[in-house]
């Protein structure tokens, strides 16, 4: 099981499998990870594929308890969004990402695959997390795609056809957090990127937001990437950002 104490998953994004093995190990290996979770996206996925995962994050390093989040953004229609689930449920992610503006049938289809293999693959179910608007996106740049609303707005219209799809949570920037736990309840995931401790750049994100604001809101985990990987010492980093966040037994 992962440890539900320390909400901050490290993006590790790269195409550098013994850098991305190294750091992985850094952070989340040894007997008290720096990390509640490591997600791996689509820059690496795309690079090494299932081998590369299991080389990178290995079953010494997940047995510490670590959550796995695969953000992949599936984004397909029905049948290849499922088959995109077949394809790395035997993986045992925790988490794993899905366009909520794919729509309903391919949205519900992603669930029931999700089920179908881990049982097939005697593995826990991967939740599902619905892709709002990316935090890279403001109202602008919703409008130039045809979009014609505040992308707060937009994420809750999107977070409410996930969950009425059957999706475990969403990925959500911090500041819907708040409206976001009030529409979906208290047991919904909120996976929040945008995520920059006190005093750091905001680099390419639009809609930050520090560790301990984002917790205090109803964040279920925080998402940060280059804050922990960029930093001298990336395990300090990470158990400093963990602290901010309210994890005290590091």
């Amino acid at each position: 099981m992962k440890n539900p104490a320390n909400p901050v998953y490290c993006g590790v994004d790269t195409t550098d499998l013994i850098w991305a093995a190294k750091l992985i190990q850094s952070i989340a290996g040894g007997p008290k990870p720096a990390v509640g979770g490591i997600k791996l996206g689509l820059e690496f996925f795309l690079a090494h594929g299932a081998p590369g995962v299991r080389y990178a994050f290995p079953e010494p390093v997940r047995a510490t308890g670590v959550g796995f989040f695969l953000d992949l953004k599936l984004h397909d229609i029905p049948n290849t969004a499922a088959g995109g689930i077949r394809a790395v449920a035997e993986l045992a992610p925790t988490f794993i990402t899905i366009h909520s503006s794919g729509g309903r049938d391919m949205l519900k289809a992603a669930v029931e695959e999700a089920g179908t293999q881990a049982a097939k693959h005697n593995v826990p179910r991967p939740k599902l997390l619905g892709v709002t608007v990316l935090t890279s996106l403001d109202r602008a740049d919703l409008e130039a795609t045809g979009v014609n609303a505040d992308p707060s707005d937009q994420v809750l219209r999107l977070a409410a056809l996930a969950r009425e799809s059957g999706l475990d949570g969403v990925i959500c920037s911090p500041l819907e957090i708040a409206a976001l736990r009030k529409q979906c309840g208290p047991d919904f995931v909120l996976m929040v990127p945008g995520i920059r401790p006190a005093g750091s750049a905001a680099n390419d994100q639009k809609r930050v937001m520090t560790p301990r604001q984002a917790v205090d809101l109803g964040a279920t985990n925080l998402v940060v990437s280059r804050p922990i990987y960029q930093a001298a010492d990336p395990r300090a980093a990470a158990e400093a950002i963990a602290r901010e966040a309210g994890v005290n037994d590091l």
